[in-house]
């Protein structure tokens, strides 16, 4: 698969999707994985924070998506070249720098993806990687109000896995909760200043402190991608 890695650069008119004032900056720091090590990164929220997901890709004739800060400034994008749902899709930076690499498994009944995290940039190499799992239950039969909930298994390649979280999906809106039950991240429609709606593929990701937002993008787009929205 071919990778596009040539920066991006910020229109104008990005700036109609996700204004500066609707969003909150991001610190660089120190982060939590999703394996519960703490490792260098600047992915860290030290506060609240919020984004802008637009379902769709800036290169040519391609699927995917494109993650902004509160600036306007790309900070992920994901370019798939060969077709919707494919079975591998990366998550890069803006640089085109790979940081996730997100992979579709079946076993019997059930269909798995896989994260792995990639600390070289690439996607050559994922032995010993930081890594989860997200599991789709085939059984599971949706409720009235459109209530669906994933496990997530992190830990190094399938050693020493554990539950850490659970995605959890309530009509439209996206919740990721730790073990806990307590709710790390929210993903909803994006609106207006005014409370109007922006389209289906526009979205806004709501972050708390002290959570590693490169892995709840990586969890996003895994569950999008196991609804074949990607």
């Amino acid at each position: 698969m071919q990778i596009s890695r040539q920066p991006y650069e910020t229109k104008p008119w990005q700036n109609r999707i996700c204004p500066k004032e609707t969003m909150v900056k991001i610190h660089p720091d120190h982060t939590t994985s999703g394996a519960g090590d703490i490792t260098s990164s600047p992915y860290l929220t030290t506060e609240k924070e919020s984004f802008t997901i637009w379902m769709k890709s800036l290169v040519f004739n391609t699927n995917g998506c494109t993650v902004f800060d509160y600036k306007g400034n790309i900070i992920y994008r994901v370019d798939n070249y060969n077709s919707k749902s494919c079975r591998e899709v990366y998550l890069m930076d803006l640089h085109g720098h790979v940081l996730f690499t997100l992979r579709s498994q079946k076993f019997g009944l059930f269909k798995t993806w896989e994260g792995y995290r990639s600390p070289s940039g690439t996607s050559d190499s994922t032995t010993n990687s930081e890594y989860f799992r997200v599991k789709s239950n085939i059984f599971q039969v949706p409720s009235k109000d459109s209530y669906s909930s994933y496990r997530v298994l992190t830990g190094s390649c399938r050693k020493n896995e554990q539950y850490h979280y659970k995605i959890v999906t309530r009509g439209s809106s996206l919740g990721i909760e730790d073990i806990c039950g307590r709710v790390v991240a929210e993903v909803k429609r994006k609106q207006s200043r005014k409370g109007l709606e922006f389209g289906d593929d526009v979205l806004t990701m709501v972050v708390e402190s002290q959570v590693d937002h490169s892995f709840i993008i990586g969890l996003v787009l895994t569950h999008r991608l196991i609804n074949r929205k990607l």
